[in-house]
């Protein structure tokens, strides 16, 4: 079973985070593709000297990026990974999967995971951040990612899926500054898919929607119709106020604190406040074309 899988990471200046990354998923993986946006600190070095096959090309969104590696990477066995470079399997996960996976009935073509995040070295346990139920391993050819700017997510085409019990880790070990740099650029992408689900600027991937992936569809169920219909600012103060004492989020402790109240309420706000922006820069833009040119010269990040 340790040689059926090969694992797919996304990769820009991770030499924080490869080396653990890539050991650690080495005792299930027959073979590691890393996808690398031209990185240009150790990182392509470290994946190499640990036996990864690197690949380089610039990048757009993550869903591009992505696909690019499902569609080029040379993958011989039965079953693929998506695995991001900050994050970890825990080891009763790692026994899990060597296990369970080549005992899985013919028509299982997916593996959901459960994923736990890190924060300043804090498990963020409550908050309903806690178990975050994503498809991370499926058989090479029964699923894509969908075509999405932010929120992207693995779906699969065909047959059946199991959740495996263990856990794997989220836990970046970046400055606080990188943190908010990093969900800087997710707020622009954020603000686009709001704002394409407002004006139907260009086609919407709406692969999940047409799936049976229950947690990762019900979040998006609510938050296009319920959250993103709400007034701005006021709806990320509900959100916070519903993440952190509804949900016990205080329970996380100071470092709790500060995520739930930089992810679960400054970046929304941060989102708030671009779609702001670009709507002003929208009210003078006659058609789809013009709007989406406006949104482009705005962001920097290529929409067409």
């Amino acid at each position: 079973m340790a040689n059926e899988i090969s694992v797919i990471i996304l990769t820009y200046n991770e030499e924080l985070h490869i080396e653990r990354c890539i050991k650690n998923i080495q005792p299930i993986a027959k073979e590691i593709f890393i996808i690398d946006s031209f990185s240009t600190d150790n990182t392509v070095k470290i994946a190499e000297n640990l036996g990864a096959k690197v690949f380089q090309r610039a990048f757009k969104n993550h869903a591009d990026q992505f696909q690019w590696g499902l569609d080029n990477c040379p993958v011989k066995t039965q079953w693929v990974m998506r695995m991001d470079a900050d994050e970890y399997l825990e080891n009763p996960l790692i026994e899990e999967i060597q296990i369970k996976l080549d005992k899985l009935p013919s028509n299982t073509n997916g593996v959901y995971l459960k994923r736990k995040h890190y924060f300043l070295g804090r498990w963020i346990k409550y908050g309903g951040r806690y178990p975050l139920v994503l498809l991370r391993i499926w058989k090479n050819g029964t699923a894509h990612i969908e075509n999405r700017w932010m929120d992207e997510h693995v779906v699969l085409d065909s047959g059946s899926s199991v959740i495996f019990n263990g856990d794997f880790v989220d836990d970046n070990l970046n400055t606080i500054s990188w943190f908010i740099d990093k969900h800087n650029r997710y707020a622009s992408r954020e603000m686009i898919e709001i704002l394409n689900q407002k004006y139907q600027l260009f086609n919407r991937d709406l692969s999940l929607d047409e799936t049976k992936q229950s947690q990762a569809k019900l979040k998006r169920f609510i938050k296009q119709n319920i959250y993103n219909q709400l007034p701005v600012f006021f709806r990320p103060t509900l959100y916070f106020i519903y993440r952190y004492f509804i949900r016990f989020g205080f329970l996380d402790g100071a470092e709790g604190f500060a995520y739930h109240f930089m992810q679960g309420f400054w970046y929304r706000c941060l989102v708030d406040l671009k779609c702001l922006e670009a709507e002003r820069l929208l009210n003078g833009a006659k058609t789809n074309e013009e709007k989406t040119h406006c949104l482009a010269q705005l962001t920097g990040l290529e929409l067409n």
